[in-house]
């Protein structure tokens, strides 16, 4: 399986690394190569890719206002010198986080991710349940039956349209297995079904009678989610 594959990065050495290190993979498949996240954002708006080489420090517009301005169904791997973003790059679903300068087989462990994650979510989309491990069993759940999950200290709890459901399952691995677009994180502490959300405001969405808040950080990707501007 072919991985198309994008280039942002402004520094012109690390560019190149990242380049010849796409190369000698035959399963990457690199578009196009951008030294600012403007021309990415403008080329990502027309085209798709199925992963992103990402710095942060891009100059007018940094790597991570590139993820909150447009909506990215890609993997992302952020690449950068900086570890202090690496928090705020996994709460944007990233797939891996490369520090600078990073070896090749650093490179591989990040390629090798993106592949399972690939493959998790193809079999995902032949399914319309998923299982989780809750106490002593795994627990099987229909997507249609899901409203929402919501964080509660070292636990998840899966609120369904019957009885809800406690995991240690964390929020970074429902965003890695579960196909995207139907449920999805909208604050560090929640993840809703996009099908059940009644209404939504500013900084808040309803579930019948239910108040959930939605992060400045996510409520972008919620509004691309739901084919609003």
């Amino acid at each position: 399986m072919k991985i198309s594959c994008i280039i942002v990065e402004d520094e012109p050495l690390a560019r190149e690394r990242l380049e010849i290190y796409i190369g000698k993979l035959p399963t990457l498949e690199l578009k196009a190569s951008f030294d600012n996240a403007i021309d990415a954002f403008t080329w990502l708006k027309a085209n798709k890719t199925d992963l992103i080489f990402l710095d942060i420090n891009l100059g007018e517009l940094s790597g991570i206002q590139l993820l909150e301005s447009v909506q990215i169904s890609s993997s992302v791997i952020i690449t950068t010198a900086y570890p202090e973003y690496a928090l705020k790059g996994y709460e944007l679903n990233i797939t891996d986080y490369l520090l600078k300068p990073f070896t090749f087989e650093r490179f591989l462990q990040a390629i090798d991710k993106v592949q399972q994650n690939f493959v998790s979510q193809k079999q995902m989309t032949h399914k319309d349940y998923f299982f989780v491990k809750t106490e002593t069993r795994l627990q099987k759940i229909f997507f249609a039956d899901v409203l929402f999950i919501e964080g509660m200290r070292d636990y998840r709890k899966i609120h369904t349209t019957g009885k809800p459901v406690m995991t240690l399952q964390t929020f970074s691995e429902f965003e890695n297995e579960l196909p995207a677009g139907t449920i999805c994180r909208v604050h560090k502490s929640y993840m809703v079904s996009i099908q059940k959300i009644d209404s939504l405001e500013k900084d808040r969405l309803y579930i019948k009678d239910t108040m959930i808040p939605v992060s400045e950080t996510y409520r972008q990707h919620l509004l691309n989610i739901i084919g609003r501007p």
